[in-house]
């Protein structure tokens, strides 16, 4: 593939969308908002979640990432980060697809939040029922 400044890949999980990407001739640097990486996630598994795709090919260290990464929660925002970096790393090299699938980081989680029905509390919380 023609050398490109970067590579990129969009990720998205519940209301958080990412953009990932995967800057090449880089040190490993990870900025996500501007961010370092730790500073933004500061839970573990977070991490873990966002840095599997380039351990699971063996790319990390080879990139610098930058990741835009908005709306959602915590863990909805690594999940999209995790997604952009794997179709990312597709562009980077189409060898890592059968690698990428085998570990489910290609498929992006359809979950969402269940709208309210008229009556409940929530999507399917009742009034407490009451005899008398």
């Amino acid at each position: 593939m023609a050398d490109l400044e970067f590579y990129e890949g969009l990720g998205r999980r519940k209301e958080a969308t990412a953009r990932v990407r995967l800057h090449t001739g880089g040190a490993g640097k990870f900025t996500v908002n501007d961010k370092p990486m730790e500073e933004y996630f500061t839970r573990g598994m977070d991490r873990g979640q966002v840095m599997k795709a380039l351990e699971v090919t063996g790319t990390a260290g080879r990139f610098d990432v930058t990741v835009k990464v908005a709306g959602g929660g915590v863990t909805g925002q690594s999940d999209a980060v995790k997604l952009g970096m794997a179709r990312a790393l597709l562009k980077v090299d189409p060898e890592h697809r059968k690698t990428l699938r085998q570990y489910g980081l290609l498929t992006r989680d359809s979950r969402a939040k269940e709208r309210k029905k008229p009556g409940l509390k929530r999507a399917r919380k009742a009034p407490q029922y009451t005899k008398r």
